[in-house]
């Protein structure tokens, strides 16, 4: 568990699959906008403690790194935020990415969990590098990520398929300090 002023992150473990499906379900509309195709079963209880079990293994792997994002107060999820594509060798890079339930956006919760998946990455992974990609009409993830410290690299043409289109992406990352 990782402890910020607000909000926590944690690893997912089984016992989060109904809260997880409740945040995906309620926020069905308003991720799928940002986010590729989901399976039949996503929406169901199955399905996320299959996920949920995925998330372990590929953990376990060094591959992807999934996190809930918790209020400290009422220990509520409110959203998620992951590592992936975790390369290693001469790169020692992941990708960021991260859903928030939209009534809690705007309010710095997501700001706060790139700050701590970024500290763990650097601090315990020991990664050199993390990357994003936004859809440039997305204002508030690039906000995100520049409070966090990303810097914009450059916009990658058509590069992610969303909803049968391939879309641009605002590509942003930042550096492991102690590795300059």
């Amino acid at each position: 568990m990782l402890l910020g002023a607000r909000i926590y992150i944690k690893p997912f473990a089984l016992g989060d699959a109904e809260a997880l499906l409740e945040l995906q379900k309620k926020n069905r509309c308003f991720f799928e906008r940002f986010s590729m195709g989901r399976p039949d079963d996503f929406y169901s209880i199955e399905g996320q403690r299959k996920r949920i079990k995925e998330y372990e293994q590929s953990q376990k792997n060094d591959s992807d790194y999934q996190f809930g994002i918790f209020t400290k107060k009422k220990h509520a999820l409110i959203g998620t935020i992951n590592l992936f594509q975790v390369l290693r060798g001469s790169l020692q890079s992941a990708f960021i990415g991260y859903f928030l339930d939209q009534e809690h956006n705007g309010k710095g919760y997501t700001t706060e969990a790139a700050k701590l998946i970024v500290q763990y990455a650097f601090e315990e992974l020991k990664l050199h590098r993390i990357e994003a990609g936004v859809m440039p009409h997305n204002i508030g993830s690039i906000s995100v990520l520049e409070k966090a410290g990303f810097h914009k690299e450059g916009l990658a043409i058509k590069n992610v398929k969303i909803n049968g289109k391939w879309e641009d992406h605002q590509v942003l990352a930042i550096i492991n300090p102690h590795d300059e």
